[in-house]
Order: structure tokens, then sequence, then C-alpha cells
């Protein structure tokens, strides 16, 4: 059973976005070096706050806390305190009524 973490935040109104944008893809490459890691996704929030949504699939909680744990995701985290600001983090597992995806058919024309 995997189990999805969302990050969710504002980038400052004063933050460096090239300084910013650096530090995602040195985050992004961290993660993708961590054992259990399934995928990453981001998106934007076309309506305002929290700008940022940030969501990272992992085999297991324990992977997740693994990596959280590590030097260089925990350096790259308080480094991120310089760009970003109301964070807030959610952990999730798939629903039990509901753990796989369901997807319409589409018939072929």
């Amino acid at each position: 059973m995997t189990i999805e973490i969302v990050h969710k935040f504002d980038v400052l109104a004063n933050a460096d976005r090239q300084g910013y944008a650096e530090l995602m893809k040195k985050i992004v490459e961290a993660l993708l070096r961590a054992p259990g890691l399934v995928e990453i996704r981001a998106n934007r929030n076309l309506l305002g706050s929290p700008e940022v949504r940030a969501t990272s699939v992992w085999e297991r909680l324990a992977d997740w806390e693994a990596a959280r744990e590590s030097e260089p995701l925990t350096a790259l985290d308080a480094e991120s305190r310089r760009y970003v600001g109301n964070m807030s983090i959610e952990l999730w597992e798939p629903s039990n009524l509901l753990p796989q995806p369901v997807r319409p058919e589409r018939l072929a024309r």
C-alpha cells in the first residue's frame, strides 16, 4: 500500500524566483535518490493560497520518514524557509472503499 505526502505552501512575495527554482530542482534530485519513492507531482493553485501543492508517493511510510530525516533533505528543507511560507504537510493513504483510481472507458471512434 502506498502513501502520499502532500506539501502545500506559498512562495514568499520577496523570494528570489531563480533561487527558489534552483532549490526545487535540488529537492527533486534528492528525492529521486531516496529508496521507496514512487513518484513526485506538483501543481499550482489557480485560485490563490496555498500556491503550490507538491505530492510525493512512497511505497511505505517508513521510506518517507527515512528520506525526510536524511541529512541532504533536512538541509534543503531548512533552506526552503527562505523561499516559502504558510507550509502544511498532509499524509494520505488509499481509501478502503476506492483503493485504486477508476477511470471511464473511452470508446474508439
